[in-house]
């Protein structure tokens, strides 16, 4: 990744795609719309109301993101996507129940008029869902070309300069990388052929690329993150990232792991648990599904904690991730946290943690930071995995052979560093030596 010598400003409309117009895609759609009438506030948007020193402490420059980087504006943005079922944004938010109708119908014409187009759907990969609006094809390849033309009417038709997208799909059945994901060669080769190694949400990331249009995994699939779509990545000089969403337990664990280990107090067990009712509750009661998403979440704290570096701290540490579907809650999420901690001399504590919050209000502002950044990303010619980005997911994307960064404010001074290094001012490392000479 080199260094822009400029950065092209974020000039026409900037398309926004997203496979999967549920509740998180209407929650981020509606909420923008009501943020740039000035009838709601971003709250959770880094892009939106973050500001970011520049320099020494004494010079005082402190601008918003949004001041300093040349980010597309709200006005800016179309929204489009693909749904395997074939409600407009405001009944799908309506049937979401996320928003309360005092927001939606502020916003329900420019809603109705976000239609989806038919998703592409093999149901072995995500069992616990019917989907009745989807493409019919001979073989995968015939439904990428289906998808790759769904993006260029949608482009051409809203009159858009350019377009990014963001994976709001579910949770699909766990795999592993195959040899039909070794090469760009071998991946068209199992399209054709109708591969059953190639998922949906690889259809939509091999369309979009093929398209030039940058991508973003929300979800823990495996996605973008196999040596085909890297190489494609770097061939067609697009960015991407992910994945899966940092919302609700994980946040938290990336939060408050690493002020553990900070403190240096051991761990003996971390036990966590979640209720949810929405749609990805009951896909991730598919116990192929719940794999996908427990691979990902148990990834985090061995990751901040280094047991291998720290055995008298962690190597006996016990991970235990559970996810029950309860209906009742909906899209209100609950998490447990039982922590079992020791200090000095090995004595016990005890820390729990119980979060009672709303899956798609967090998860909304990080799909519209993606967008953005990585439509600037993408003018600043940067192509393949933006580790930068890696704030946003429980399991970041790195290059091959490197560990993940997994905590939050390493991953914030990351972000932010990036930011600047791009614009040409000096990162800032916190030494502050020359305050006292």
């Amino acid at each position: 990744m080199k260094r822009p010598a400029q950065i092209p400003a974020a000039e026409g409309k900037l398309g926004v795609l997203l496979p999967g117009m549920g509740a998180v895609a209407t929650t981020m759609i509606a909420g923008t719309l009501l943020a740039r009438r000035g009838a709601g506030v971003p709250v959770g948007s880094l892009t939106q109301l973050d500001t970011i020193r520049l320099g020494k402490r004494t010079d005082r420059r402190s601008p918003k993101i949004s001041d300093f980087v040349p980010l597309a504006g709200l006005p800016q943005l179309e929204f489009g996507g693909w749904d395997i079922f074939p409600d407009d944004a405001y009944e799908s938010a309506k049937h979401a129940n996320v928003l309360r109708s005092e927001h939606l119908e502020q916003v329900k014409e420019e809603l109705s008029a976000i239609k989806p187009m038919p998703g592409v759907f093999y149901p072995e990969y995500v069992k616990r869902l019917n989907g009745t609006y989807v493409k019919k094809g001979k073989s995968k390849a015939e439904m990428v070309e289906q998808l790759r033309a769904d993006v260029r009417g949608f482009i051409k038709e809203r009159g858009c300069s350019r377009a990014v997208a963001i994976w709001c799909g579910s949770t699909e059945a766990y795999s592993k990388p195959a040899d039909v994901h070794a090469s760009i060669k071998a991946f068209e080769a199992g399209l054709l052929r109708s591969d059953s190694g190639i998922t949906n949400s690889q259809m939509y990331a091999w369309a979009l690329l093929k398209e030039g249009v940058p991508i973003a995994n929300g979800s823990p699939n495996l996605m973008v993150d196999f040596p085909a779509v890297w190489d494609l990545a770097k061939e067609t000089n697009v960015p991407i990232a992910g994945k899966d969403f940092k919302t609700g337990q994980t946040l938290m664990k990336t939060i408050i792991a690493p002020g553990l280990k900070t403190r240096r107090l051991g761990l003996r067990g971390w036990y966590s648990t979640n209720i949810l009712g929405n749609r990805d509750g009951e896909v991730l009661d598919d116990p192929d599904s719940f794999r996908t998403k427990e691979v990902s979440k148990l990834s985090v704290l061995d990751t901040i904690l280094q047991p291998k570096a720290h055995p008298e701290l962690y190597k006996d540490l016990v991970h235990k991730v559970r996810i029950d579907y309860y209906p009742p809650r909906g899209d209100d999420k609950e998490g447990w946290d039982n922590i079992d901690l020791f200090g000095w001399l090995g004595y016990p504590m005890q820390l729990k943690i119980n979060f009672l919050c709303r899956d798609s209000i967090l998860a909304a502002p990080i799909v519209l930071d993606l967008a953005l950044f990585l439509d600037l990303a993408n003018r600043a010619k940067f192509h393949g995995t933006q580790e930068w980005l890696s704030f946003y997911f429980k399991s970041p994307m790195t290059a091959p052979g490197l560990d993940p960064e997994h905590d939050l404010f390493i991953q914030h001074k990351k972000l932010k560093n990036t930011l600047r290094w791009m614009m040409g001012e000096e990162p800032i490392t916190h030494i502050g030596h020359e305050y006292y000479d």
